[in-house]
């Protein structure tokens, strides 16, 4: 199951919005900590400018997976969006799917007034739909995990 906060999924939809009719792309990146939760949006350049196709720019995902390295994070959700079909990774898609561990997330924006979001995961070319989970924060997710605060529920320490 896929635990995601709404802020994320409102972004990433709206990257999708923005992008259409074109593929947005896109990663949520996460505490490489086994947590699974993602917590900071990062949106990519499609390379391909497509409507049926993206893929990360070479020199753009080395910087962002730097930064992730740097940051103690890997992708959580790799994402993309589908304009005009079923958010359900394509043949392209599945034989593209490189990060095991992910959850890999397609928004549909074929409806102008609603979008669709579903999570898959895609190991060694098999295809598994799993359960996406909405929460305002992590911190009362049931996720059959310990609890972990996110980010946005720990109080600063240096604040006033």
């Amino acid at each position: 199951m896929l635990v995601i906060r709404a802020d994320l999924v409102e972004q990433m939809v709206a990257h999708a919005r923005r992008d259409h009719p074109d593929e947005a792309c896109g990663i949520l990146a996460g505490p490489d900590d086994g947590s699974d939760r993602p917590q900071r949006f990062v949106p990519m350049e499609n390379a391909e400018r497509s409507p049926t196709f993206y893929r990360f720019d070479s020199m753009e995902q080395l910087r962002v997976y730097q930064e992730m390295d740097a940051n103690d994070e890997v992708p959580v959700v790799v994402y993309h969006s589908h304009t005009a079909t079923e958010p359900y990774p394509s043949r392209t898609d599945i034989s593209l799917a490189s990060e095991p561990f992910a959850h890999y997330v397609l928004v549909g924006t074929r409806d102008p007034e609603h979008h669709e979001l579903r999570s898959y995961r895609i190991v060694d070319g098999e295809v598994t739909e799993e359960e996406v989970q909405v929460v305002e924060n992590y911190m009362f997710a049931h996720t059959g995990t310990p609890d972990v605060p996110d980010k946005a529920d720990v109080p600063d320490p240096a604040a006033p």
